[in-house]
């Protein structure tokens, strides 16, 4: 069962947690948040986009490849984890001590996705491998919308299978992002 914490638990809890995830919908603002605390907590960043999965040219890396570069970065001893990708999680959950999940209305992250692709538009975004300049297409625009209703009940089993007793925080919006942030710049 999935265990569910408060905002200022999670804030208080992330100061001594030594292994982040960072899960939600693509546009959500799981890179900036992962990224800002791993800035601020000195913890590994590692996006699972550019460190994982994706060659120049948007080739995804072959399936062995994959698990073996994950299965290195989650033995790392400090890290805060950028991505979803459902199938990857019974990697991943077991060594997390923390899951933030960033679940904003669609329109929210669709709002994301599409002020990311005209600040980096032709261009690889920093959290994204080299030679895959930011794109979007009717495929991708589907995946968004349709988020909740096809990868979040996947991301509900993998969390209640492999990361029972992993707290989860909930984060809904930007204003709840934002004060997480700020809770824990309080204190660095």
């Amino acid at each position: 069962m999935t265990t569910l914490i408060a905002l200022e638990d999670a804030a208080s809890r992330l100061r001594q947690c030594d292994r982040v995830l960072v899960i939600g919908c693509s546009g959500s603002g799981k890179s900036r948040l992962s990224q800002r605390l791993a800035s601020t907590l000195d913890l590994l960043y590692i996006s699972m986009d550019r460190d994982v999965f994706w060659l120049p040219g948007w080739k995804l890396r072959p399936r062995p490849e994959i698990v073996e570069r994950l299965q290195g970065y989650v033995a790392q001893p400090r890290w805060i984890m950028d991505g979803t990708s459902p199938g990857t999680l019974p990697l991943r959950l077991p060594r997390s001590q923390l899951v933030i999940w960033m679940r904003p209305a669609r329109l929210v992250s669709l709002f994301g996705v599409l002020s990311r692709w005209l600040r980096y538009y032709g261009r690889s975004r920093p959290e994204m491998a080299e030679g895959c300049p930011e794109k979007i297409d009717r495929q991708f625009l589907a995946y968004i919308w349709n988020f909740e209703r096809t990868e979040s009940p996947e991301i509900e089993e993998n969390l209640a299978a492999y990361g029972p007793g992993v707290p989860v925080l909930l984060l809904k919006s930007r204003a709840e992002t934002n004060r997480l942030l700020a809770i824990i710049g309080q204190d660095h």
